[in-house]
């Protein structure tokens, strides 16, 4: 194992583990599990017909017994599931409620979000920061809890750090939340730059963003689609077309969270096609723009069960969450990371686009990049496999601290830092020949060993302050004072 940077790191015993309790609701269809399998759910309802009243009756009260207390609102679960199902009744007004809650109950199932993995944290100051004591920061840390199937989801813990090297954190108890999902509506210029990164550019395509409103929604889109001329419909690949650019539209969405539910208790879950297998690696951070006016944004891995593409979160407040596709040339990769306000003029993201090699790309409004420039590449032994980042940029007076990730032999993934110049982040400062942090012996084991991975920290009152997941097992947390890492970057030069 390769040593890391010595007399730098602090490792702190805290930390968060999988907890199975953290639990959400799915529909299940009986029969669909798996794909290409035939419904099981006419004989199912059939069979929930059947049953006596006193049956009903001492079934319903078990379940809610049992399960009202893990969920927000049960009862709505279970009413909106039975409604989906009740196209296969003749009358759906016949049931009697009890009966539906039933029917819901029988096409509804426990999903645990965390139960085969903890990892991929990112550290953001909270929204609120009032009730605190001097030295003190409220912080949220978001958290990739990973389930049955690999499915990836988003969620959130929060704490106080300070003042020194203390940390609390707040318990994640209570029923988690997905929110409430809504479709966006959308910009015909983000349309046509989504259809050219998909390299879908064609006269589907040409005359259904000519022929849109700008702005326009879910309707409006039905509408041009079946518009279009049946001559352009018979040509070859016309179908494909038309579904990519529903697909398309249709990733974009906004999930709002009830104002009363504790920011530990909402998960962001994955809906669309993009991100059917999950939301993977979100790295938060607190974006300035040009005008001060301050809010959230994340890019996140989107996974279909074969093909990654970025996307982008953003929040006012952490309450309700948009999300929608990135495009251009440099937003076709795993790990993007956006910095925390624009430089120059231009808003700028660290990004992979070959796999391998870190690099510095720009936009002119944050969703289309562009101009990818290469900044540092597979060089050291505890690095050649690949480099990325390990978050956004961290601002101080001597340069933007970028966090690293390294993956060398073992496929061990470690920890480490350079430095870039303030104005011109393509300028390397500083980098260190060795990594900051690598993974202990009580690090190397867990459902992806041999690895410790951050999406972000946090520099508060001079110390910087570093999640990682080891081993995809649990997230702990390490300080480094930014002093001493600082001079280590510039006596290491670039």
């Amino acid at each position: 194992m390769t040593g890391e940077s010595a007399g730098l790191v602090t490792r702190h015993p805290a930390g968060f583990r999988p907890d199975p309790t953290r639990v959400v609701t799915k529909l299940f269809v009986p029969g669909e599990e798996a794909p290409e399998t035939r419904s099981r759910a006419g004989a199912l309802i059939a069979r929930v017909l059947a049953l006596p009243e006193g049956s009903i009756d001492s079934t319903v009260d078990r379940v809610l017994a049992g399960f009202a207390g893990r969920h927000r609102d049960l009862l709505a679960v279970l009413e909106h599931n039975a409604s989906i199902m009740s196209h296969r009744l003749v009358d759906p007004r016949s049931l009697d409620a009890r009966r539906r809650l039933l029917l819901g109950a029988y096409f509804t199932h426990e999903y645990a979000v965390e139960a085969a993995a903890l990892c991929n944290p990112s550290l953001v100051a909270h929204p609120r920061q009032d009730g605190l004591s001097p030295g003190q920061v409220r912080v949220v840390l978001s958290l990739r809890g990973i389930g049955e199937g690999h499915i990836s989801s988003i969620g959130f813990a929060t704490g106080v750090l300070g003042p020194g090297t203390r940390a609390e954190w707040r318990s994640r108890t209570g029923p988690v939340s997905t929110g409430e999902r809504q479709p966006d509506s959308w910009s015909r210029s983000w349309l046509r730059a989504a259809v050219d990164h998909d390299d879908c550019d064609n006269e589907i395509t040409a005359t259904v963003t000519a022929t849109l409103p700008d702005p326009f929604g879910q309707y409006d889109l039905d509408h041009a689609l079946a518009a279009l001329d049946p001559r352009l419909l018979e040509r070859a690949g016309a179908a494909g077309t038309t579904q990519r650019i529903r697909e398309l539209a249709t990733s974009g969405y906004t999930v709002s969270f009830p104002g009363d539910t504790d920011l530990a208790q909402r998960l962001l879950w994955p809906v669309g096609a993009s991100e059917s297998h999950g939301m993977e690696d979100a790295r938060f951070v607190r974006f300035t723009d040009d005008n001060g006016v301050a809010g959230y944004r994340a890019t996140y891995t989107a996974y279909n069960g074969a093909t990654v593409s970025p996307r982008l979160l953003e929040s006012a407040d952490l309450t309700s969450f948009s999300a929608f596709a990135l495009t251009g040339p440099a937003a076709r990769n795993k790990g993007m990371a956006l910095f925390p306000r624009p430089v120059g003029g231009r808003h700028l993201a660290l990004c992979r686009g070959d796999g391998e090699t870190m690099s510095l790309a720009t936009s002119s409004d944050g969703r289309s990049w562009s101009g990818e420039v290469p900044l540092h590449g597979p060089t050291a032994a505890w690095e050649l496999l690949q480099v990325g980042n390990c978050g956004s940029p961290l601002e101080t007076p001597a340069g933007w601290l970028v966090l690293t990730h390294g993956v060398g032999p073992m496929r061990t993934y470690a920890i480490g830092a350079l430095l870039l110049d303030l104005a011109d982040p393509a300028r390397i400062v500083g980098a260190l020949p060795e990594p900051l942090l690598v993974p202990g012996e009580d690090e190397r084991d867990g459902y992806v060993p041999n690895v410790v991975y951050s999406c972000g920290g946090l520099i508060h009152d001079g110390t910087l302050w570093l999640p990682y997941g080891s081993s995809d097992t649990r997230v702990a947390l390490a300080t480094v004072p930014v002093d001493a890492l600082l001079a280590r970057l510039e006596e290491a030069g670039p």
